[in-house]
């Protein structure tokens, strides 16, 4: 909370209410449809693109050092595996992310999340392990199965506004909606760390429209402390 200058908006005056890290994170991006995309969204919900071209990522990470304000991480119930796959909207000036799922091996925070942020989160088989320089990733349940080996590449590097890059990472809220409404709850974490990636994608059946044959953009962030206010509604 220390490092605010780069956000496009203030934090919010209220205090967070979670805090987690996110660890050997790949961004793995295709460029697809914008038309075929937005179908996909609330209406009320306008799809971002860069350049006019609208991108859906998935990104797979492991999960550390989830806790409440004031509480500790919990042993077994802290750390875990999880995988999202998402694109970008923008509402009241504020780009964000909007998630069509999200998987974590973690029961309880599976639970916790969708009832708390109205999120489509999964419960899922998962397992990731770091075999030096590669971290290996697998995810898998009803309907939907990721596998892949991925490593970062080069020097780290912060995006700089108006890139590509910048687009992809650098968005502080997601967006989410129920029954009708939309709701946004703000996040925070000092600039992205970024990295080129490598990555071979063994099994990839979590997107929700068919994926272009073209290689992914690829960017990996070995680690990123974020925190996260409560939800509120979005009045469009």
């Amino acid at each position: 909370m220390n490092e605010v200058g780069h956000r496009p908006w203030p934090v919010p005056d209220e205090p967070w209410v979670q805090a987690q890290t996110w660890e050997d994170l790949l961004f793995a991006h295709w460029r697809v449809d914008a038309g075929d995309l937005s179908r996909l969204l609330p209406p009320e919900l306008p799809l971002d693109t860069h350049d006019g071209t609208a991108w859906l990522g998935i990104t797979p990470f492991r999960l550390t050092n989830l806790r409440l304000r004031g509480i500790p991480p919990l042993p077994r119930l802290s750390f875990f595996p999880e995988l999202n796959v998402r694109t970008y909207a923008t509402v009241d000036g504020k780009p964000g992310i909007w998630f069509f799922t999200l998987d974590a091996a973690n029961q309880l925070a599976v639970e916790g999340a969708k009832r708390l942020y109205k999120l489509p989160y999964h419960h899922a088989r998962m397992r990731v392990e770091r075999h030096e320089p590669f971290v290996h990733y697998e995810s898998a349940r009803a309907g939907a199965a990721f596998t892949a080996r991925y490593r970062s590449e080069g020097d780290s590097f912060t995006a700089e506004e108006g890139t590509l890059e910048y687009f992809l990472t650098e968005r502080y809220c997601l967006y989410t909606a129920d029954g009708g409404r939309l709701y946004r709850a703000d996040i925070h974490h000092p600039p992205w760390q970024l990295r080129r990636a490598e990555a071979h994608i063994a099994v990839n059946t979590m997107a929700p429209l068919p994926l272009p044959e073209d290689a992914p953009h690829l960017l990996l962030s070995p680690r990123q402390d974020v925190v996260v206010w409560s939800l509120e509604e979005v009045k469009t």
